[in-house]
């Protein structure tokens, strides 16, 4: 990509912000519950994307998604740690990609925990999958307008003599 001088980059400072400090298999286990806690940021920050076709312009968004697992993350070391750490574990250590299905007990432990002191329960199989719509306080973005060109070459008027072709037309069938 091509950077211009009339190019607006971010500064450091803009871009740095705390840091999830979690492995693959923490992050797998709370994936289904943070996803339903944290649903309204990554459905805006999506939305930002999508409409926007910028990253620059969804570095807050973005915050408000690490923000809010920071949130989240806290709060089951807070309530369900023991619950949480026994089914990370048992998904890094039972299989070589973090299969749910020799996990299933301490699955139901966890999402017993979450349910009764988080008050999040685990969203029925294909959730994610489904459309929603997402109501959003951003202004709709104004639409792209087409290119112009101010070089473009004219259009032949009406009137301007029109020779016949050199070599015969390729449509001779009209004639």
């Amino acid at each position: 990509m091509v950077v211009t001088k009339d190019m607006y980059l971010p500064t450091e400072e803009e871009l740095t912000v705390e840091e999830v400090p979690l492995s693959s298999a923490p992050l797998r286990a709370g994936a289904f519950h943070y996803g339903k806690f944290c649903e309204n940021e990554n459905n805006e920050f999506m939305l930002c994307r999508n409409e926007l076709n910028d990253p620059r312009k969804c570095i807050n968004e973005g915050k408000a998604v690490t923000a809010c697992a920071m949130t989240f993350f806290r709060n089951v070391k807070n309530l369900c740690e023991k619950e949480f750490v026994q089914y990370s574990n048992c998904l890094d250590k039972s299989s070589q990609n973090f299969d749910f299905e020799k996990c299933r007990n301490t699955q139901a432990v966890l999402d017993k925990c979450m349910a009764d002191k988080m008050n999040i329960e685990r969203p029925e199989y294909g959730y994610y999958c489904r459309p929603k719509v997402h109501a959003t306080s951003r202004p709709k973005p104004e639409p792209e307008k087409p290119a112009v060109y101010p070089d473009a070459t004219p259009y032949l008027p009406d009137d301007a003599p029109r020779t016949k072709a050199n070599y015969g037309s390729r449509l001779y069938w009209f004639n």
